[in-house]
């Protein structure tokens, strides 16, 4: 039986040290203060002189110095728990080993990928996976539940990367959302994927996707949408929808979105502090899970126990933070600012959103289907963010995804 946990209140080692500190040093500027001996008095026989005046002026200087080192010092200290560690890149002297095959890009990034199916050069199909929040080249879902048989007969080949500063991806300072986009564009050109390649991003991967239907649509063949992440700041969403969806989110998710949209550089103390819940997802609460979720939840849990500490391994603000404060920060365009990338209809793009989703609201995904009639929009009854990994659900949306039976 696990001993119940101690209710008590800590404050964090760190701010204790701080706070000792500040008053350590308004106790140095006091005590210099005191010890000078006082102005001499007004020798003119003034009844205003400054030696009348000398007990009230010490204390006022005191008081304003005692508070001029505490803010000053709380500054130094906020300053400080705000600024990210350095990343432990992979193969630096202090870094993570080099285990997976890497490509390296045209800035000199290396993006690292794991490859699936049918060798690339026999291969009929080749699509990209983007992995989703806090996971990495291993949570390539679609390549992982696909029937041995489907992908030998149709010839499908999936490679999946660790994005940005996940896994054994050299992170991105630089990060924007149109980056993402080119660094898929470009990757598929070192892999040699051909002029088009199809796309299929989950949860963050797929807002991510969306990324690739603004930057890069003439590259593309088709692309699938699982229950991409929706940013609350979209201009263009109707306030009530958007405020709905905001207030059946976990308190701590509200708070954390905000800290990311709001004041950026807050989202990793935000997200280390002690003082008040974090990110669910970052913290891996499974309060977002329902019934279906909870089911599918640990037979994915089993898979991934085997490459956890791989998905943030040079850092949590290079790869979860970053992507906080990318994924809900302000937008230079919205999914409804899209064209359709197949106005010929030789590709397609589908969307897929499980009704019982407490990470991804589904009345969002309704309105930008209903906006882009061009999406074909897969609304799945009773389902939640995991659906991609129930039995057969692979194979019904990559065959849609290739418009095959």
């Amino acid at each position: 039986m696990r001993a119940n946990k101690s209710t008590s209140f800590h404050l964090p080692a760190g701010i204790v040290k701080t706070t000792l500190a500040m008053l350590f040093i308004g106790f140095l500027a006091w005590a210099y203060q005191v010890v000078q001996p006082p102005p001499p008095p007004n020798i003119g026989g003034s009844s205003d002189g400054p030696l009348i005046m000398a007990p009230c002026y010490k204390f006022s200087g005191i008081l304003g110095t005692t508070l001029a080192v505490l803010v000053v010092g709380f500054l130094a200290w906020a300053y400080q728990v705000s600024q990210p560690p350095p990343p432990k890149i992979c193969g630096s002297p202090n870094g993570p080993p080099i285990t997976a095959p890497r490509i390296k890009l045209r800035d000199g990034r290396h993006l690292a990928y794991k490859e699936h199916g049918v060798p690339k050069d026999d291969s009929k199909y080749k699509i990209i996976f983007v992995h989703g929040f806090t996971s990495c080249r291993h949570d390539a879902v679609v390549a992982d539940t696909l029937s041995p048989d489907i992908v030998k007969e149709l010839g499908i080949y999936i490679v999946s990367f660790d994005r940005p500063g996940y896994g054994e991806s050299d992170p991105d300072p630089n990060r924007t959302l149109k980056s993402i986009a080119l660094d898929i564009e470009e990757f598929a050109d070192q892999l040699g994927l051909g002029s088009k390649f199809y796309v299929v991003g989950y949860s963050m991967g797929g807002q991510i996707t969306w990324n690739c239907l603004k930057y890069i649509p003439h590259r593309l063949a088709g692309i699938a949408l699982l229950a991409p992440v929706v940013n609350y700041w979209w201009p263009g969403f109707p306030a009530n929808i958007t405020a709905e969806a905001y207030s059946q989110m976990k308190l701590e998710d509200q708070w954390a979105l905000r800290v990311a949209h709001y004041t950026p550089w807050l989202t990793y103390w935000w997200n280390t502090q002690r003082w008040f819940p974090i990110c669910s997802a970052i913290s891996r609460s499974l309060h977002n899970f329902l019934k279906q979720d909870k089911e599918l939840l640990t037979k994915l849990l089993d898979n991934k126990d085997n490459y956890v500490a791989q998905v943030r391994q040079q850092g949590e603000y290079e790869s979860v933070h970053r992507d906080l404060n990318i994924a809900y920060g302000s937008w230079e365009y919205t999914p409804l600012d899209l064209q359709n990338p197949f106005p010929n209809n030789e590709g397609s793009v589908h969307l897929w959103q499980g009704d019982d989703d407490l990470f991804v609201n589904v009345a969002q995904q309704r309105f930008i289907a209903q906006n882009l009639p061009w999406i074909h929009y897969h609304e799945l009854t009773g389902s939640g963010h995991l659906f991609p990994h129930a039995d057969g659900m692979s194979e019904t949306i990559i065959k849609s995804l290739l418009g095959v039976k």
